[in-house]
């Protein structure tokens, strides 16, 4: 488990150093909407970047020489963050982690959400609701019980709570 959550971790940061900076040159010129000291923006990221953000809510001129504005500010705090090594420290990868579990939970409980709604019949909303909780109660239990989970100790105690009882 704790291998697997290195490896998982370890994919997350490459994922996300290999998207705040890129080698001089990785985008011919034509194609770089803007470059950053070392790093291109291409037209195609800058597009989708600027359609999700809510700058693209107007696509007006103005409104996307505020997005690029925003966007170069954006990446000179990355660039000083790396160059200052923040991308390595330990509350920078527990956030990561942090993150990633957190991403992951979701992505799974909305994928099992809309599998156990595909299956329910009833149109009475209050019926759904029951029988999609009773079936995100029955599936945890299928998965601790397919599980093999061992306690090294009790529930660990409160430090503070041991403190006061000293």
């Amino acid at each position: 488990m704790k291998g697997r959550r290195f490896a998982s971790l370890g994919l997350a940061i490459l994922l996300f150093a290999s998207g705040c900076g890129q080698k001089p040159g990785a985008f011919a010129d034509k194609d770089a909407v803007v470059t950053i000291n070392s790093y291109s923006v291409s037209r195609d990221e800058f597009e989708s970047e600027f359609r999700a953000s809510t700058y693209g809510d107007s696509d007006t001129p103005e409104s996307r020489e505020n997005f690029l504005n925003a966007l170069i500010d954006r990446k000179l705090i990355l660039q000083y963050a790396q160059a200052q090594g923040l991308d390595k420290g330990k509350v920078f990868l527990k956030s990561i982690e942090k993150f990633w579990e957190q991403s992951l939970l979701k992505v799974a409980l909305d994928r099992k959400t809309r599998e156990i709604d595909s299956q329910i019949n009833t149109t009475d909303w209050a019926a759904r609701r029951v029988e999609e909780a009773k079936s995100m109660s029955d599936w945890m239990s299928d998965l601790r019980k397919n599980a093999t989970i061992t306690l090294q100790r009790s529930v660990p105690a409160n430090p503070a709570a041991q403190e006061r009882s000293r």
